[in-house]
Protein backbone atom coordinates (compact mmCIF):
# COMPACT_ATOMS: atom_id res chain seq x y z
CA UNK A 1 0.00 0.00 0.00
CA UNK A 2 -1.15 2.76 -0.24
CA UNK A 3 -2.95 2.12 -3.20
CA UNK A 4 -5.06 4.55 -4.99
CA UNK A 5 -8.33 3.72 -6.81
CA UNK A 6 -10.21 6.54 -9.35
CA UNK A 7 -13.37 5.69 -10.07
CA UNK A 8 -14.48 8.18 -13.05
CA UNK A 9 -17.47 9.18 -15.33
CA UNK A 10 -16.39 8.09 -18.88
CA UNK A 11 -17.00 11.18 -20.28
CA UNK A 12 -13.47 12.47 -18.71
CA UNK A 13 -11.97 10.15 -21.27
CA UNK A 14 -12.51 12.77 -24.26
CA UNK A 15 -11.89 15.82 -22.03
CA UNK A 16 -7.84 14.70 -20.21
CA UNK A 17 -5.74 12.09 -19.90
CA UNK A 18 -5.86 10.09 -17.27
CA UNK A 19 -3.21 7.93 -17.33
CA UNK A 20 -1.09 11.28 -17.11
CA UNK A 21 -3.08 12.27 -13.85
CA UNK A 22 -2.39 8.22 -12.40
CA UNK A 23 1.29 9.36 -12.90
CA UNK A 24 1.53 12.31 -11.14
CA UNK A 25 -0.66 11.01 -8.63
CA UNK A 26 1.81 8.05 -8.48
CA UNK A 27 4.80 9.90 -8.38
CA UNK A 28 3.36 12.17 -5.48
CA UNK A 29 2.28 9.51 -3.40
CA UNK A 30 6.57 7.99 -3.57
CA UNK A 31 7.76 11.42 -2.75
CA UNK A 32 6.05 11.84 0.50
CA UNK A 33 8.69 12.39 3.00
CA UNK A 34 7.70 12.07 7.23
CA UNK A 35 8.77 14.27 9.55
CA UNK A 36 12.32 12.31 9.85
CA UNK A 37 12.81 12.83 5.77
CA UNK A 38 11.78 8.97 5.51
CA UNK A 39 9.54 8.03 2.38
CA UNK A 40 6.02 7.37 3.90
CA UNK A 41 5.23 5.20 1.12
CA UNK A 42 6.79 2.21 -0.18
CA UNK A 43 7.89 2.82 -4.03
CA UNK A 44 6.56 -1.47 -4.89
CA UNK A 45 3.09 -1.00 -3.09
CA UNK A 46 2.27 2.19 -4.44
CA UNK A 47 -0.72 1.68 -7.14
CA UNK A 48 -2.96 4.35 -8.60
CA UNK A 49 -5.70 2.37 -10.72
CA UNK A 50 -8.66 4.76 -12.79
CA UNK A 51 -11.87 2.60 -13.54
CA UNK A 52 -14.67 4.50 -16.06
CA UNK A 53 -17.92 4.02 -14.78
CA UNK A 54 -20.27 1.69 -17.33
CA UNK A 55 -23.13 3.43 -16.34
CA UNK A 56 -23.53 6.85 -14.09
CA UNK A 57 -26.03 9.49 -13.62
CA UNK A 58 -24.83 12.63 -12.09
CA UNK A 59 -27.18 15.24 -10.39
CA UNK A 60 -29.59 16.52 -12.14
CA UNK A 61 -28.90 15.39 -15.58
CA UNK A 62 -27.45 18.71 -16.96
CA UNK A 63 -30.68 20.93 -16.61
CA UNK A 64 -28.31 23.33 -13.70
CA UNK A 65 -25.99 23.21 -16.20
CA UNK A 66 -27.97 24.76 -19.42
CA UNK A 67 -29.54 26.84 -17.09
CA UNK A 68 -25.85 28.38 -15.92
CA UNK A 69 -24.24 27.85 -19.83
CA UNK A 70 -24.42 31.58 -20.40
CA UNK A 71 -23.18 33.10 -17.42
CA UNK A 72 -19.88 30.52 -17.66
CA UNK A 73 -19.31 30.96 -21.04
CA UNK A 74 -19.93 26.79 -21.58
CA UNK A 75 -21.70 25.49 -24.93
CA UNK A 76 -24.72 23.76 -24.45
CA UNK A 77 -23.15 20.51 -24.84
CA UNK A 78 -20.57 21.18 -22.10
CA UNK A 79 -22.80 22.53 -19.98
CA UNK A 80 -25.30 19.42 -19.56
CA UNK A 81 -22.37 16.95 -19.99
CA UNK A 82 -21.40 16.89 -16.10
CA UNK A 83 -18.54 14.78 -14.87
CA UNK A 84 -17.63 13.19 -12.23
CA UNK A 85 -14.25 12.07 -10.56
CA UNK A 86 -14.01 10.02 -7.16
CA UNK A 87 -10.36 8.94 -5.85
CA UNK A 88 -9.89 7.29 -2.93
CA UNK A 89 -6.59 6.60 -1.15
CA UNK A 90 -6.00 3.85 0.83
CA UNK A 91 -3.24 2.89 3.36
CA UNK A 92 -1.96 1.25 6.35
CA UNK A 93 -2.05 2.20 9.61
CA UNK A 94 0.84 4.03 11.22
CA UNK A 95 1.67 7.56 9.84
CA UNK A 96 1.14 10.61 11.71
CA UNK A 97 -2.00 12.84 11.18
CA UNK A 98 0.13 15.60 9.64
CA UNK A 99 1.80 12.88 6.77
CA UNK A 100 -1.55 12.15 6.11
CA UNK A 101 -2.93 15.59 5.92
CA UNK A 102 0.24 16.84 3.97
CA UNK A 103 -0.35 13.81 1.31
CA UNK A 104 -4.42 14.38 1.19
CA UNK A 105 -3.07 17.76 0.35
CA UNK A 106 -0.63 17.29 -2.54
CA UNK A 107 -2.81 14.68 -3.96
CA UNK A 108 -5.90 17.04 -4.23
CA UNK A 109 -3.98 19.97 -5.40
CA UNK A 110 -2.22 17.81 -8.63
CA UNK A 111 -5.96 16.82 -9.49
CA UNK A 112 -7.24 20.09 -9.17
CA UNK A 113 -5.07 21.42 -11.17
CA UNK A 114 -4.89 18.72 -13.44
CA UNK A 115 -8.88 19.53 -13.93
CA UNK A 116 -8.73 22.90 -13.74
CA UNK A 117 -9.10 23.65 -17.59
CA UNK A 118 -11.96 21.18 -17.90
CA UNK A 119 -13.57 22.84 -14.89
CA UNK A 120 -14.05 25.86 -16.81
CA UNK A 121 -15.37 24.48 -20.04
CA UNK A 122 -17.87 22.26 -18.73
CA UNK A 123 -19.45 21.30 -14.92
CA UNK A 124 -17.14 18.40 -12.67
CA UNK A 125 -17.32 17.13 -9.39
CA UNK A 126 -14.24 16.09 -7.75
CA UNK A 127 -14.06 13.67 -4.33
CA UNK A 128 -10.77 12.63 -2.89
CA UNK A 129 -10.71 10.56 0.13
CA UNK A 130 -8.04 9.48 2.29
CA UNK A 131 -8.55 5.54 4.07
CA UNK A 132 -6.16 4.26 6.49
CA UNK A 133 -6.69 1.19 7.52
CA UNK A 134 -6.65 0.35 11.50
CA UNK A 135 -6.36 -3.35 10.87
CA UNK A 136 -6.48 -5.67 8.11
CA UNK A 137 -8.77 -9.06 8.95
CA UNK A 138 -6.71 -10.83 6.00
CA UNK A 139 -4.14 -9.13 4.09
CA UNK A 140 -1.86 -11.37 1.71
CA UNK A 141 0.60 -9.32 -0.48
CA UNK A 142 2.53 -11.05 -3.01
CA UNK A 143 5.40 -9.33 -5.59
CA UNK A 144 7.76 -9.25 -7.34
CA UNK A 145 7.73 -5.58 -7.65
CA UNK A 146 8.98 -4.62 -3.83
CA UNK A 147 12.28 -6.54 -4.56
CA UNK A 148 13.21 -4.22 -7.19
CA UNK A 149 13.17 -1.22 -4.52
CA UNK A 150 14.82 -2.65 -1.87
CA UNK A 151 18.10 -0.61 -0.84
Amino acid sequence: MPHCVILYTPNLDLKTDLTALCRKLADCMIGQLDENGKQVFPTGGTRVLAFPAAHFAVADGGLAGLAAAAGKNWTQKDAADYAFIYLNIRMAAGRSEAVKKKAGDELTAITKAHFADSMRKSPLGITLQIDESPGQVYDAKISSLHPLFQN
